[in-house]
C-alpha cells in the first residue's frame, strides 16, 4: 500500500492530500529513510512522522486496508512520541493540515 494511502486509512493522517504534502515536505521517515508519498508500506516498518516539532514513531502491523474505521488502530503500534500532553489544536497559520485529531483523542 502506498505511504499517503496507508496514513490516510490507518488515520494517522486525516486526509490522504495532507499526507502527499508532509512527504514532499520530507517531513516522513520510513525506517530511517525519508520517504515519498508513493513508496511502499509493508508490514514491520517503521514510520516516523514530524508535525511541526513533535514526532510521532509508529510500527506498521498490517497493511491490509481496514473493512472499517474502527479497527484502524490496528493497523500500527506507537513505539514512541512526543504528543503527550500536547496541545491539539490546529493553529492558524498552517490551518487543520497537521492536526491529529485521531492520536490527540488516544492519548
Amino acid at each position: 500500500m502506498r505511504l499517503d494511502k496507508y496514513l490516510k486509512v490507518s488515520r494517522l493522517i486525516k486526509r490522504r492530500t495532507v499526507a502527499n504534502e508532509v512527504a514532499d515536505a520530507g517531513r516522513i521517515l520510513i525506517n530511517g529513510k525519508i520517504a515519498k508519498a508513493s513508496q511502499a508500506v509493508k508490514e514491520g516498518d517503521i514510520i516516523e512522522v514530524t508535525f511541526g516539532n513533535r514526532p510521532i514513531k509508529v510500527k506498521v502491523l498490517s497493511d491490509v486496508e481496514p473493512r472499517t474505521k474502527d479497527v484502524a488502530r490496528e493497523m500500527y503500534e506507537i513505539i514512541s512520541n512526543n504528543l503527550s500532553g500536547a496541545f491539539c489544536t490546529s493553529s492558524p497559520n498552517r490551518g487543520a493540515r497537521f492536526m491529529l485529531l485521531h492520536l490527540c483523542l488516544a492519548y
